[in-house]
């Protein structure tokens, strides 16, 4: 495919960015001073080349007057370009072409990154955001000692396993339909985390559905469908609502 005229119908979010390119990641920056919590967004498939992580980030940035950081989780090469890899925009429709990539080649990256950024800019607290691939990856540094909390929206393939072995506060943002994150994973993953409420200082969890929707409406809506539009602003609350809950951060000057 040429261009990604299908891509720009409802597909491609409203904005343009405001941060900076700071080396291998985009940048939002909150308010001067502001330096005790910071947010990374991982992002989907398409990485930095879509527009939309930036955007999403901004708004981020702005409605919890933090920082937020965007690594390039491709070494800006993504595996697949806009307009290449076909999803559905709402529930009923098939994909027309996944692409598989192993997470954990990105893992080493970002976990690098992350330990830079803590090293560097003395945040206190840090949470993560992640959409699709970068919820898969979310998942997996829910494991180490790297963050305060998580939002996973309509993750990639997941475990039982790296489910079991997260440690931190988590919420979920899921579609109905969602060819990634089936209903019976999702269900799964649910049970596990709620068979280890109470035991060991468990961190608390919450799951939310999204009728109508499906994988990927919490990043790359169509906003044309009235189910995507309001999936997308309510998966974006969500994930507001629990960073003010789960990060809370005081400003410096």
């Amino acid at each position: 495919m040429a261009s990604c005229s299908d891509c720009k119908r409802g597909k491609i979010l409203p904005g343009e960015p405001a941060g900076t390119m700071v080396k291998d990641a985009y940048f939002a920056a909150g308010p001067e001073g502001n330096t005790s919590r910071a947010v990374i967004l991982l992002t989907d498939i398409y990485g930095l080349p879509l527009v939309n992580s930036k955007i999403l980030a901004d708004n981020i940035s702005k409605q919890l007057s933090c920082d937020v950081w965007v690594p390039d989780l491709f070494n800006g090469k993504p595996p697949v370009k806009v307009g290449d890899l076909k999803v559905p925009k709402r529930v009923g429709e098939k994909s027309i072409a996944l692409f598989r990539n192993r997470i954990s080649t990105a893992y080493p990256k970002v976990e690098t990154f992350i330990k830079n950024l803590k090293d560097e800019k003395k945040y206190e607290k840090l949470g993560a955001v992640g959409y699709c691939f970068g919820g898969g990856l979310a998942v997996m540094l829910a494991a180490a000692d790297l963050l305060n909390t998580a939002v996973i929206c309509h993750p990639s393939s997941i475990t039982e396993e790296q489910v079991q072995a997260m440690k931190i506060p988590s919420s979920w943002a899921c579609a109905e339909e969602d060819f990634a994150f089936k209903p019976e994973i999702r269900r799964k993953a649910e049970e596990i985390l709620a068979s280890r409420m109470g035991k060991d200082n468990f961190a608390e969890y919450e799951f939310k559905d999204y009728k109508g929707c499906v994988h990927g409406f919490a990043a790359r809506p169509d906003l044309e469908y009235p189910e995507a539009k309001a999936g997308y602003e309510g998966a974006f609350e969500q994930t507001i609502q629990w960073f003010e809950k789960t990060l809370p951060g005081s400003t410096t000057v």
